[in-house]
């Protein structure tokens, strides 16, 4: 068996460049943060659910601080979002072109 001689510029993280692997990353917050943002509306829709069926002002308090407090979460996790997925964009059209 002969042993390969390296390359010249060859990547040493197995033949992905610095900015395909960094795209990787961008792309796996992006998609964290946007299923964080779809389990919170999830919540928000089963605490509704709940209150509905119980009609009691127990469950409309609950409904009432569970979207006060998602309403915010949300907030903070969009506003990271919408930038992350334009970076993530332009990221791609500038490595790919």
């Amino acid at each position: 068996m002969a042993l390969e001689e390296p390359t010249v510029g060859a990547a040493d993280d197995g033949g992905r460049s610095t900015g395909a692997t960094l795209i990787g990353y961008l792309r796996r917050i992006v998609y964290l943060l946007a299923s964080l943002v779809a389990l919170s509306l999830l919540l928000v829709g089963t605490v509704a659910v709940i209150a509905e069926v119980k009609g009691t002002w127990h469950w409309a308090i609950h409904l009432e601080s569970t979207i006060s407090y998602m309403g915010l979460f949300v907030y903070y996790l969009l506003a990271a979002l919408v930038p992350l997925t334009g970076l993530l964009f332009v990221g791609q059209w500038w490595h790919d072109g």
